[in-house]
């Protein structure tokens, strides 16, 4: 054995490489970076903070939605750096409400989104629904027209297939329940009319207001959405129950049967 050769070997390294570091790869956001000592990088916490007080003295309209994202993905990814999957994120979806709007199976294809990222992203998502029902829910609805359209773009407008609801209004015109009566494909949703008057009849219900969305966010109505109507609004005349109006959602407007003539 050579007396000399312990001093030529290269010794192991006392520490673990940093993620990152040469020579290895940094993980996606969404993976949980080896704590140390439970406490995130100094760059991260600061630029953490800087976002909460940015949000907090100027709010949401102050912020492009990355930055917005960020923030709620803090909370899914506490020690990392979450700007590179807000990135994605949009890149894949779009926009920060198709981003909530997702279906979770859509959300899981983007690298780094893992359950904690899709679940808060969910829980965001009813919040802003539940909030927005919360303003017209048992509250007269013809006297609160833009807080019920509000109500529908929260809820339908960034939808990727059809989705149909009905609202069923009291003799007061006070609405009364808010149910989903189909879902569909892309461009199509299958209505029945039967289903809408029993359900009616349950309720005890006055007047209807029918609601869908269109997920290619033109909201001009088809032929057959139109013939639809017409044999809903037919069957509820039988019933006397009154068809205040049909909606359809788009992407940033609506159009409404009862301005356009058609019902």
């Amino acid at each position: 054995m050579e007396p000399n050769r312990a001093f030529h070997e290269a010794p192991l390294p006392l520490f673990a490489p940093v993620p990152g570091s040469a020579g290895d790869e940094a993980p996606l956001a969404g993976t949980a970076l080896p704590a140390r000592g439970n406490r995130m990088p100094s760059y991260i916490a600061d630029h953490r903070a800087r976002l909460r007080d940015r949000f907090m003295q100027g709010g949401a309209a102050a912020m492009p939605d990355y930055e917005l994202l960020e923030l709620v993905l803090f909370r899914a990814i506490p020690r990392q750096d979450v700007k590179p999957l807000a990135r994605r994120l949009l890149d894949h979806f779009g926009d920060f409400n198709r981003v909530l709007s997702a279906p979770p199976a859509r959300l899981a294809e983007v690298a780094g989104a893992g359950p904690a990222v899709v679940q808060e992203l969910k829980i965001v998502e009813a919040a802003a629904q539940r909030l927005a029902r919360s303003r017209v829910m048992h509250r007269p609805v013809l006297t609160s027209w833009d807080a019920l359209l509000d109500y529908c773009h929260t809820a339908m407008a960034h939808r990727e297939i059809e989705q149909f609801r009905v609202l069923y209004l009291d003799r007061k015109n006070v609405l009364i329940a808010d149910e989903e009566q189909a879902r569909g494909t892309v461009d199509h949703v299958p209505v029945y009319p039967r289903e809408i008057m029993r359900r009616a009849l349950e309720l005890t219900a006055s007047a209807l207001i029918l609601v869908h969305n269109h997920p290619s966010g033109d909201p001009t109505p088809s032929q057959a959405d139109i013939s639809m109507t017409a044999r809903i609004a037919a069957a509820a005349e039988v019933m006397g129950i009154a068809v205040h109006d049909h909606l359809i959602i788009g992407r940033s407007r609506e159009l409404s049967f009862r301005s356009e003539g058609l019902l």
